[in-house]
Protein backbone atom coordinates (compact mmCIF):
# COMPACT_ATOMS: atom_id res chain seq x y z
CA UNK A 1 0.00 0.00 0.00
CA UNK A 2 1.36 3.42 -1.00
CA UNK A 3 1.52 6.31 1.44
CA UNK A 4 -1.38 7.98 -0.37
CA UNK A 5 -3.56 4.87 -0.11
CA UNK A 6 -2.57 4.57 3.56
CA UNK A 7 -3.73 8.16 4.13
CA UNK A 8 -7.13 7.56 2.54
CA UNK A 9 -7.69 4.26 4.35
CA UNK A 10 -6.64 5.85 7.65
CA UNK A 11 -9.14 8.69 7.30
CA UNK A 12 -11.85 6.21 6.29
CA UNK A 13 -11.05 4.23 9.45
CA UNK A 14 -11.32 7.37 11.58
CA UNK A 15 -14.70 8.13 9.99
CA UNK A 16 -15.89 4.62 10.81
CA UNK A 17 -14.65 4.85 14.42
CA UNK A 18 -16.42 8.20 14.82
CA UNK A 19 -19.76 6.49 14.15
CA UNK A 20 -19.64 5.24 17.74
CA UNK A 21 -19.16 8.80 18.97
CA UNK A 22 -17.00 11.87 18.35
CA UNK A 23 -13.34 10.94 17.90
CA UNK A 24 -10.60 13.13 19.39
CA UNK A 25 -7.47 13.99 17.42
CA UNK A 26 -5.38 12.54 20.21
CA UNK A 27 -7.06 9.14 20.03
CA UNK A 28 -6.88 9.15 16.23
CA UNK A 29 -3.22 10.14 16.07
CA UNK A 30 -2.26 7.58 18.72
CA UNK A 31 -3.44 4.83 16.39
CA UNK A 32 -1.01 5.90 13.65
CA UNK A 33 2.47 4.61 13.03
CA UNK A 34 4.88 6.26 15.45
CA UNK A 35 7.01 7.81 12.71
CA UNK A 36 4.12 9.18 10.67
CA UNK A 37 5.07 12.87 10.78
CA UNK A 38 3.99 13.62 7.18
CA UNK A 39 0.75 11.69 7.57
CA UNK A 40 -0.17 13.51 10.78
CA UNK A 41 0.83 16.92 9.38
CA UNK A 42 -1.14 16.32 6.18
CA UNK A 43 -4.30 15.45 8.11
CA UNK A 44 -3.89 18.49 10.37
CA UNK A 45 -3.17 20.99 7.57
CA UNK A 46 -6.28 20.24 5.48
CA UNK A 47 -8.72 22.34 7.60
CA UNK A 48 -6.44 25.37 7.18
CA UNK A 49 -6.43 25.25 3.37
CA UNK A 50 -9.07 27.94 2.98
CA UNK A 51 -8.79 31.65 2.10
CA UNK A 52 -10.80 32.81 5.13
CA UNK A 53 -8.73 33.56 8.27
CA UNK A 54 -9.42 31.11 11.11
CA UNK A 55 -8.51 33.49 13.93
CA UNK A 56 -7.09 31.92 17.11
CA UNK A 57 -7.14 28.49 15.43
CA UNK A 58 -4.34 29.69 13.15
CA UNK A 59 -2.17 30.43 16.16
CA UNK A 60 -2.89 27.03 17.72
CA UNK A 61 -2.40 25.24 14.41
CA UNK A 62 0.78 27.12 13.55
CA UNK A 63 2.35 26.42 16.92
CA UNK A 64 1.37 22.76 16.57
CA UNK A 65 3.23 22.47 13.25
CA UNK A 66 6.21 24.32 14.70
CA UNK A 67 6.20 21.85 17.62
CA UNK A 68 6.09 18.88 15.24
CA UNK A 69 8.95 20.41 13.28
CA UNK A 70 10.99 20.85 16.46
CA UNK A 71 10.40 17.23 17.37
CA UNK A 72 11.59 16.18 13.91
CA UNK A 73 14.68 18.38 14.32
CA UNK A 74 15.46 16.69 17.63
CA UNK A 75 15.08 13.27 16.01
CA UNK A 76 12.03 12.14 17.99
CA UNK A 77 10.60 9.04 16.37
CA UNK A 78 7.10 9.48 17.82
CA UNK A 79 5.24 12.78 17.23
CA UNK A 80 3.57 14.25 20.32
CA UNK A 81 0.69 16.68 19.80
CA UNK A 82 0.05 19.54 22.26
CA UNK A 83 -2.67 18.73 24.80
CA UNK A 84 -5.12 21.33 23.43
CA UNK A 85 -4.85 19.80 19.95
CA UNK A 86 -5.14 16.24 21.27
CA UNK A 87 -8.37 17.18 23.02
CA UNK A 88 -10.05 18.51 19.85
CA UNK A 89 -13.03 16.24 19.17
CA UNK A 90 -14.45 15.80 15.66
CA UNK A 91 -17.67 14.18 14.54
CA UNK A 92 -18.13 11.51 11.90
CA UNK A 93 -19.23 14.19 9.43
CA UNK A 94 -16.03 16.18 10.02
CA UNK A 95 -13.87 13.11 9.45
CA UNK A 96 -15.89 12.39 6.31
CA UNK A 97 -15.26 15.90 4.99
CA UNK A 98 -11.54 15.51 5.73
CA UNK A 99 -11.46 12.16 3.93
CA UNK A 100 -13.21 13.57 0.85
CA UNK A 101 -10.96 16.62 0.76
CA UNK A 102 -7.89 14.45 1.19
CA UNK A 103 -9.00 12.20 -1.66
CA UNK A 104 -9.30 15.19 -3.99
CA UNK A 105 -5.91 16.59 -2.98
CA UNK A 106 -4.18 13.23 -3.23
CA UNK A 107 -5.80 12.39 -6.59
CA UNK A 108 -4.39 15.62 -7.99
CA UNK A 109 -0.94 15.52 -6.42
CA UNK A 110 -0.09 11.88 -7.04
CA UNK A 111 -0.10 12.64 -10.77
CA UNK A 112 3.19 14.52 -10.53
CA UNK A 113 4.96 13.23 -7.41
CA UNK A 114 7.66 10.58 -7.70
CA UNK A 115 11.01 9.71 -6.19
CA UNK A 116 13.60 12.32 -7.30
CA UNK A 117 16.20 14.59 -5.69
CA UNK A 118 16.07 12.07 -2.87
CA UNK A 119 19.09 13.57 -1.08
CA UNK A 120 16.76 16.37 0.04
CA UNK A 121 14.41 14.02 1.85
CA UNK A 122 16.49 11.03 2.93
CA UNK A 123 18.56 10.52 6.05
CA UNK A 124 19.16 12.86 8.97
CA UNK A 125 19.93 15.84 6.73
CA UNK A 126 16.66 15.39 4.87
CA UNK A 127 14.81 15.13 8.17
CA UNK A 128 16.40 18.34 9.47
CA UNK A 129 15.58 20.22 6.27
CA UNK A 130 11.97 19.06 6.52
CA UNK A 131 11.91 20.04 10.19
CA UNK A 132 13.17 23.53 9.40
CA UNK A 133 10.52 24.03 6.70
CA UNK A 134 7.76 22.87 9.06
CA UNK A 135 8.98 25.09 11.89
CA UNK A 136 9.12 28.17 9.65
CA UNK A 137 5.73 27.44 8.09
CA UNK A 138 4.19 26.87 11.51
CA UNK A 139 5.58 30.09 12.97
CA UNK A 140 4.42 32.08 9.94
CA UNK A 141 0.93 30.60 10.25
CA UNK A 142 0.86 31.48 13.95
CA UNK A 143 1.31 35.22 13.31
CA UNK A 144 -2.03 36.79 14.43
CA UNK A 145 -3.21 38.75 11.38
CA UNK A 146 -6.94 38.67 12.08
CA UNK A 147 -8.48 39.60 8.72
CA UNK A 148 -5.66 39.01 6.23
CA UNK A 149 -6.88 36.64 3.47
CA UNK A 150 -4.72 33.62 2.61
CA UNK A 151 -2.64 33.94 5.79
CA UNK A 152 -3.19 30.21 6.36
CA UNK A 153 -3.04 29.07 2.74
CA UNK A 154 0.52 30.10 1.81
CA UNK A 155 2.29 28.52 4.82
CA UNK A 156 -0.21 25.66 4.53
CA UNK A 157 0.95 25.00 0.97
CA UNK A 158 4.52 24.78 2.25
CA UNK A 159 3.48 22.09 4.73
CA UNK A 160 1.31 20.32 2.16
CA UNK A 161 4.09 20.02 -0.43
CA UNK A 162 6.57 19.07 2.28
CA UNK A 163 4.30 16.19 3.31
CA UNK A 164 4.04 14.97 -0.27
CA UNK A 165 7.81 15.16 -0.58
CA UNK A 166 8.35 13.07 2.56
CA UNK A 167 5.66 10.56 1.65
CA UNK A 168 6.97 9.98 -1.89
CA UNK A 169 10.72 10.67 -1.39
CA UNK A 170 10.30 13.59 -3.78
CA UNK A 171 12.90 16.28 -3.13
CA UNK A 172 11.30 18.54 -5.74
CA UNK A 173 8.25 18.83 -3.50
CA UNK A 174 10.56 20.03 -0.71
CA UNK A 175 11.95 22.68 -3.06
CA UNK A 176 8.39 23.79 -3.84
CA UNK A 177 7.63 23.87 -0.11
CA UNK A 178 10.61 26.20 0.41
CA UNK A 179 9.30 28.35 -2.46
CA UNK A 180 6.00 28.77 -0.61
CA UNK A 181 7.88 29.79 2.53
CA UNK A 182 9.44 32.65 0.55
CA UNK A 183 6.06 33.56 -0.99
CA UNK A 184 4.58 33.72 2.51
CA UNK A 185 7.37 35.95 3.80
CA UNK A 186 7.03 38.31 0.81
CA UNK A 187 3.24 38.42 1.18
CA UNK A 188 3.35 39.16 4.91
CA UNK A 189 6.12 41.74 4.47
CA UNK A 190 4.10 43.53 1.77
CA UNK A 191 1.11 43.58 4.13
CA UNK A 192 3.13 45.09 6.99
CA UNK A 193 4.70 47.68 4.69
CA UNK A 194 1.26 48.63 3.36
CA UNK A 195 0.01 49.07 6.92
CA UNK A 196 3.05 51.16 7.79
CA UNK A 197 2.71 53.54 4.85
CA UNK A 198 -1.06 53.74 5.22
CA UNK A 199 -0.61 54.55 8.89
CA UNK A 200 1.83 57.35 8.02
CA UNK A 201 -0.59 58.77 5.45
CA UNK A 202 -3.44 58.78 7.98
CA UNK A 203 -1.18 60.37 10.62
CA UNK A 204 -0.07 63.12 8.24
CA UNK A 205 -3.66 63.74 7.17
CA UNK A 206 -4.87 64.30 10.71
CA UNK A 207 -1.68 66.09 11.75
CA UNK A 208 -2.20 68.83 9.18
CA UNK A 209 -5.95 68.82 9.43
CA UNK A 210 -6.61 67.27 5.99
Amino acid sequence: MSQYEHLISTLARFEEEAKAGPLSLGRAMDSLDGGAYPLIALILILPFMQPIPTGPLSILGGLTFATLGWQMWRGHQTPVLPKKVRNVVMSQQTWKVLANLSLKVVSFCRKFTRARLTTLVEGRKGQKLAALVMILAGLLMAIPFGVLPLNNVFPGLAILFLCFGLMEDDGLMTVIAIFWIFVTIIYFTAFFLALYFLGNEVFEYFKFGG
